[in-house]
Order: C-alpha cells, then sequence, then structure tokens
C-alpha cells in the first residue's frame, strides 16, 4: 500500500491523546460514610471490571476512528501496473470531437454534450496544480496552450459543433506537439469521440515514448443515413441555353434499403429538377438528372435531400460557369493559318485568340481549354515546356506539324508528354481508311453512320511514331493501322496529334467537312475547369481562374455576412487560394476582387462524417501503442476511472467511512453500555 500524501501520517502521533485521557482519570470521588461497607464493596468490584472492558471498548473506538481518519488524509492507494508519482505536476490533454456526426443523440442527450461533461469528469481527476490543453476537430491556435482546471471547464463550455474532421494520428501528433514542450511534468493524453470507422483512419498510432494515449468511445444510436456523394457535369463547357446534364451520386450509408429519397435540384435559388430515389443498402447509385435555361455567368447550385434524421449532409453545393465565349489560342508560326481562323470564327460562342511563337504570353496558358499549334517550324524549349505544363493540369493542346518542320523539337515536346510525334515525311498518296466513330469527339457530329463515309485523300504526311500505341485514342488511321489523326491522355489533360499539316499540297483535310465538327467538339470538351466544388479542411490550396492581383488589392471571399480575405499566390499561371481553417461553414462563396465578381467557390462538409458505422472496442485497441487504454464509459462518472488508472485503487473514502463506523460505535458505546444500571440490578 502506498500514499499520495505519507506526511501526514505523522499526524498518527494524535493517537496519544485518547491513550492519555484514558490512563490518567482526573475525576474526583465524593466521600459516603456507611454503617456496613461490605454489600457496598461487593458492588464496586464488580462494576469496576465492567468499567473498564467499557472504556477499554470506547478507547479502542477512538484510536480506530482517529487513524483511519489520519489514514483518509494521507490518501492510501493499491498501485497499478500505470501508476504515477503522486505530487509530480501533470500536462494532460483533452480532444473533444465536435465533428457533424456528435450531433447524434444517444440516452444522455446528444454526444457532443457527453464529451464534453466525460472531459470535466476526467478534470476533476487531478490536482489543483495540473494544467490541461483542450483541443478540438478545429485544431484552434488558443487551444495550444496550458489552462489551469477552471480555465479548461469554461473552454469546454464553448465547444460547439464543427465542419473539420481529422483522423486519428493527425489529433495525437497535435497533442503531442504540445505536451512535449513541458518536459518536466507527466504527459497524458485523452480523445473522447464516437470514433467513426473512416474518419478515425485504420493507421496504426506512432509510438510515442513517456506519453499514454487512452481513448475514450461514447456511443451512439445507429441511424440510416443517405448522402450526396459527389456530382460532376457530362459537357466541360457551358453555353447560354444549352440543356446540362449533371450526374448525381447518391451513397446509402445505412444497413437498410433507403426508398422514396426526394432530391431537388436549385440553381440561383430556382429549382431546375425534381426526383426520388431509392437506395440499396451500403450502396452506391448513379442518376442523372436534365436541366436548361441557364444564362451566362457563375451559377450558385445546391442538391437538397430529405433525408431525417441526419441532417447535416443534406445539402450539397456546387458551382460552374456558363461562358458567353470561349476563347481558342491559336499559336502560329508567324502567319496565321487560314482554315484554323475561319473555323473557329464561323460560330459566334468562340473567340479566337491569334498569335505567333513568340509572343505567347505563358502566365495566360492557362485561361484557355484549347491551344492549337501549327505552321511552327521549330518549337522552342521554353515554349515546350510551358505547354507540357499547361497539359498536364487539364489544359488540351491540338498539333498540327509544319511543312518542313524540325522534328527533333516536335519530340522533345510530345515524347516527354507520352503522345506520338512525326518521325518522318513519306511522300506517298493514300487515303483514311478508318474513322473511330467511338471516340467522345464524334458522339454527336453523326446522326446516322454512313457505310462508305467519305474520308480524307492525303498526298504526302508524317509518320507518327508507334511508341505510345497502348496509350493512343484513334481519330482516323491510314491503311495498316498508321495513325492519321490520334488524341494521348498526358496528366489531367490531352494532346492531339495529326500526321499533316493544315496545308492542301498535304491532304484536303482543311477544306474536309470532318475538320470543323472535330475542331468544335475539341474545344467543347477541352478545358481545365475549376472544380465543382471542394471539401471543408481536406483542401490545402483552392485554384481558380487566373487573376492579376497588384499590391492595393486584395481578394475576398463572401457569404451573407461572412467575409474572409485567403492568402493568393501565383503558380505557373494559375491564382492558388490558401484558406486555413478560415472556413468553417460550407456554401456557395463569392470570390471578389476589389467590388468585382471573380468566381463562385463551393465547399462542401466533409463525407467522412456522413458513415456512420464506428469502430469497436478490439479494433481501438489494435491502433493504440503499448501502454495506452480504450474506454467505454457507462452512466458512472470517469472521475472515478481516471483516479483509479492514475493512482491504483484509492483507499481513502473506505478509510473515512471506516472511521464513521468506530465514530458511531463509540455512541453507541456511550449511550447504551450503562454499569450504573447494573448496579442497581445487583441491589435489588
Amino acid at each position: 500500500m502506498h500514499f499520495v500524501y505519507p506526511a501526514f501520517l505523522f499526524a498518527l502521533i494524535t493517537l496519544a491523546i485518547p491513550v492519555l485521557v484514558h490512563l490518567f482519570n482526573f475525576r474526583r470521588y465524593k466521600k459516603v460514610n456507611f454503617s456496613n461497607v461490605q454489600f457496598l464493596k461487593d458492588i464496586k468490584e464488580q462494576q469496576s471490571s465492567r468499567r473498564n472492558l467499557r472504556e477499554r471498548l470506547i478507547l479502542l473506538s477512538r484510536l480506530l476512528s482517529l487513524g483511519f481518519l489520519v489514514l483518509a488524509f494521507a490518501k492510501p492507494y493499491l498501485p497499478s501496473q500505470n501508476t504515477i508519482t503522486p505530487g509530480q505536476q501533470q500536462a494532460v490533454s483533452v480532444f473533444i470531437d465536435n465533428s457533424y456526426s456528435m450531433q447524434t443523440l444517444n440516452p444522455e442527450g446528444s454526444l457532443l454534450d457527453e464529451a464534453k461533461r466525460r472531459a470535466k469528469e476526467i478534470a476533476a481527476a487531478y490536482s489543483i496544480n495540473d494544467r490541461f490543453q483542450i483541443l478540438t476537430q478545429d485544431f484552434e491556435g488558443k487551444h495550444q496552450r496550458l489552462l489551469n482546471r477552471q480555465e479548461f471547464n469554461d473552454a469546454v463550455d464553448a465547444v460547439k459543433i464543427s465542419a473539420q474532421s481529422r483522423n486519428l494520428q493527425q489529433i495525437v501528433s497535435r497533442q503531442l506537439s504540445l505536451l512535449q514542450t513541458q518536459p518536466g511534468s507527466l504527459q497524458q493524453a485523452y480523445v473522447i469521440s464516437d470514433f467513426q470507422a473512416k474518419a478515425t483512419g485504420l493507421a496504426t498510432l506512432k509510438p510515442d515514448t513517456g506519453t499514454q494515449v487512452n481513448l475514450i468511445q461514447i456511443k451512439a444510436n445507429t441511424l440510416p443515413n443517405v448522402a450526396v456523394d459527389s456530382v460532376w457535369l457530362v459537357s466541360a463547357v457551358h453555353r447560354p441555353g444549352e440543356t446540362e446534364k449533371l450526374v448525381v451520386k447518391l451513397h446509402n450509408y445505412a444497413a437498410e434499403d433507403a426508398s422514396g429519397i426526394p432530391l431537388k435540384l436549385l440553381v440561383n435559388g430556382t429549382q431546375k429538377a425534381l426526383a426520388s430515389y431509392d437506395v440499396k443498402a451500403r450502396a452506391i447509385r448513379q442518376d442523372t438528372l436534365t436541366f436548361s435555361g441557364l444564362q451566362s455567368g457563375w451559377q450558385q447550385a445546391q442538391i437538397q435531400l430529405q433525408d431525417n434524421p441526419v441532417t447535416f449532409d443534406n445539402q450539397f453545393y456546387f458551382s460552374f460557369n456558363v461562358k458567353d465565349k470561349l476563347q481558342v489560342l491559336l499559336v502560329n508560326g508567324g502567319k496565321p493559318n487560314a482554315y484554323l481562323r475561319a473555323a473557329f470564327s464561323s460560330d459566334n460562342f468562340f473567340s479566337p485568340v491569334v498569335t505567333n511563337e513568340g509572343s505567347v504570353n505563358y502566365s495566360r496558358l492557362s485561361a484557355y481549354p484549347l491551344i492549337v499549334i501549327s505552321d511552327v517550324k521549330s518549337i522552342s524549349s521554353g515554349l515546350a515546356q510551358q505547354l507540357k505544363s499547361y497539359v498536364s493540369k487539364g489544359g488540351t493542346l491540338a498539333v498540327f506539324p509544319a511543312d518542313g518542320a524540325d522534328l527533333v523539337s516536335y519530340q522533345s515536346l510530345l515524347q516527354p508528354a507520352g503522345a506520338a510525334f512525326p518521325q518522318k515525311l513519306l511522300t506517298e498518296a493514300t487515303r483514311v481508311s478508318s474513322l473511330n466513330i467511338q471516340n467522345a469527339l464524334f458522339k454527336t457530329v453523326f446522326e446516322d453512320v454512313p457505310r462508305s463515309p467519305d474520308l480524307p485523300i492525303v498526298k504526302k504526311y508524317y509518320q507518327l511514331s508507334a511508341a505510345t500505341q497502348t496509350r493512343r485514342e484513334s481519330l482516323m488511321d491510314l491503311p495498316g493501322g498508321q495513325p492519321f489523326w490520334s488524341g494521348y491522355k498526358s496528366g489531367s489533360g490531352k494532346i492531339y496529334v495529326s500526321a499533316v499539316p493544315l496545308q492542301e499540297d498535304y491532304s484536303n483535310l482543311p477544306r474536309h467537312a470532318l475538320l470543323l465538327p472535330i475542331l468544335f467538339r475539341m474545344a467543347l470538351l477541352s478545358g481545365h475547369d475549376q472544380p465543382l466544388s471542394y471539401t471543408l479542411g481536406n483542401d490545402a490550396a483552392i485554384e481558380t481562374v487566373p487573376l492579376q492581383v497588384g499590391d492595393k488589392q486584395i481578394l475576398k471571399l463572401t457569404k451573407d455576412n461572412q467575409t474572409i480575405i485567403p492568402d493568393a499566390r501565383q503558380q505557373e499561371g494559375t491564382t492558388l487560394l490558401y484558406l486555413a481553417d478560415q472556413l468553417q461553414q460550407p456554401g456557395n462563396y463569392q470570390l471578389s476582387k476589389q467590388d468585382s465578381l471573380a468566381a463562385i467557390i463551393a465547399f462542401n462538409n466533409n463525407k467522412l462524417e456522413s458513415d456512420l458505422t464506428y469502430m469497436d472496442k478490439s479494433a481501438l485497441i489494435g491502433l493504440l501503442p503499448k501502454g495506452s487504454e480504450v474506454w467505454q464509459p457507462g452512466k458512472g462518472s470517469m472521475s472515478n476511472t481516471v483516479t483509479d488508472t492514475n493512482f491504483g485503487l484509492q483507499l481513502w473514502k473506505l478509510c473515512i467511512i471506516l472511521a464513521l463506523i468506530f465514530v458511531a460505535g463509540e455512541i453507541l458505546l456511550v449511550r447504551l453500555y450503562k454499569t450504573g444500571k447494573q448496579q442497581q440490578s445487583s441491589q435489588a
């Protein structure tokens, strides 16, 4: 047995006080004369033996009651494996999960309310001199300091639901980063959460010497839940008034089938589509919504579900831009290609920008969904590097080699990007033998494909390399499977390479009926379009439309009454926004430069919170290093559990109970054990 305050055992010397009281009897006796004292002497001897027994019992009761009282103040305990040294100051970090899933109810109320109560119970188990850190999903800077118990309790009361979601390793690493700054203190970390399976993560925690990590799982009721996992538009480029197709991906996270889930699509506050869906248990369902009637400009859209009782993920926000004009960059070798200019000028929706190879504005390349290279004899290394970066980020590049082209420069551009490059010029006349109508570019070109289509006639052409045949998407082929016009995926973008320049002495492609629809479809399906939405807390950098910001100009993200000034950086022709943890609420935010609207950026909650599947105790134990524990508290207080863990089996309460018992025994002896009554009975 050990003591928390062993110095208090010196108080046991007070046991001498009742002993001294019993040894010295200071009572004065009155002398009474009797004629015959023989009978009184017999009674006195009999009474004296009984009085001695009574006084000894009273003395024993007083000694035991006083002794146990002293022991109670010394706080005895039986040590366990994890018992700490009493009296040493401790630094305790308590994480309270305040993610959306903690809104779920259990018999004790909301999970967050129970988590806050458990945090206070943990703090109550420690000494008044110990220091505490509170940590939440927000990872706020104000929580990176140690508090006393009262400050800690006040901070716990201020915790509210947050849109952030962190995995267990991130949480523990954050706790240890503060605790390790207190080398002279004992260190303990507590994580109070419902421990959702996906949000927690399956990676075993990295072991850390000197710090014990305890997981406290708050039990939640199992609830059904259906949420929108993601959405995407079929077309990358959106034109005013055209029909749009939106693919919606619904996810049923529950173990029961969901039927008749109402879904509504709103664009700029106007309802555009309405549907109802059945989703099998633990299944994903995709469906397409069709809508139209959009005006040019940025569109604020959202999907609304009616799915109770879990409602925090019933909205999914997204945004996109309907362009009034689509710019296409035409790069030439000094003289504009008349066929390309005429093709893109035939439709008012396209706005061709013509420039020569030496005047390309590299900083604006990302603003063009399609770049066409034609009649450039030699591609400079700088232009090649910028074009490869443009394609890797989602841009589309169409290459028509020049007459008398420097084939080495074309190889340096195309080969590293995984595309075929012209190897040599062949002067033999031939004809395109096949047309790949399964290619996405031809999807809406033909109403009815003729059996013998009129295909381009070729007078001479460049033989394209065959090293990338496995990645090739054929548009047109020459006899023998030789590529005439093919597409190649490169990074997030695509490169289309033609075997002939757009000159009539090479082929009749410049005047062929297929050229115009292919170029149009290439432009409409191309482009580095802004993502429809981002996830709160998961995206370190937000890529938006290219913006030139001066020293005195600022960018602002605005939603309702909330305004945020992000950190804007220019990188390779794109604008990146860094938000840190400034955004806390999902929705469509307006990005403004000064007072003009630059873009609409949508943010949604982390979908990991939608899966209300929880880890069991054995799975959590498997994530922890040796010496850590997993607790699933019931209705009792966590204070006793923490105390027993830190200081072993506490015996001070037992000592107080025993002290009270012996005080009660002393009272009974004094009141009920009367030797005078026995004396009177003997005389009778």
